[in-house]
């Protein structure tokens, strides 16, 4: 008789469980919503994503052979485990050097590093915007080098043809020049 009491009286927490989680929602047109019911539902939906992503099918079926592998199987593990162990201490003592420069990683320096790219970007583009305005400036004095040139190249064959023209006047009225 106890034995029916206990399953009545799992039966009622159940219930006044289900009324906590669901409350009024729970029973939609006197049909009992049970925990067990959604929480299965729930279960199959994870074991479907589960068996959609190659990575977790890899780990259980890692799970799955290690129940059934044999004990001998242990036995090269116990056996690899001190041929590496001097490797197994040289990572373990570049694993406490890094935990021990972690105060480092955390400074207020390395932390400030966001704050200073976004300077940095700005800068950056300032830089470009300068390098610009050096271009257009470099442009235009090489213009005006080539605009100089071309006038001193004019006024020398101007200046060479006066003189020229000069020296025919000079021989034309036989007017010799004094030299001192």
């Amino acid at each position: 008789m106890e034995g029916g009491n206990d399953v009545r009286d799992l039966e009622k927490r159940l219930q006044e469980l289900e009324k906590r989680v669901y409350g009024d929602r729970g029973n939609r047109g006197n049909k009992p919503v049970k925990c067990a019911d959604v929480l299965g539902k729930i279960q199959a939906s994870l074991v479907n994503t589960s068996n959609k992503r190659e990575r977790v099918k890899i780990l259980h079926k890692k799970s799955e052979c290690a129940e059934y592998r044999p004990d001998e199987f242990g036995e090269p593990l116990v056996k690899y485990l001190p041929m590496k162990e001097e490797f197994l201490r040289s990572q373990a003592a570049l694993l406490e050097q890094v935990s021990s420069l972690q105060p480092l990683l955390d400074s207020a320096h390395i932390k400030a590093v966001p704050d200073h790219a976004t300077k940095l970007q700005r800068l950056a583009q300032i830089h470009i915007k300068q390098q610009d305005q050096c271009e257009t400036l470099s442009e235009e004095v090489k213009k005006q080098f080539e605009d100089y040139n071309k006038m001193m190249f004019l006024l020398s064959k101007q200046f060479s043809q006066w003189d020229e023209m000069l020296r025919q006047l000079e021989n034309a009225s036989q007017v010799k020049p004094v030299v001192e």
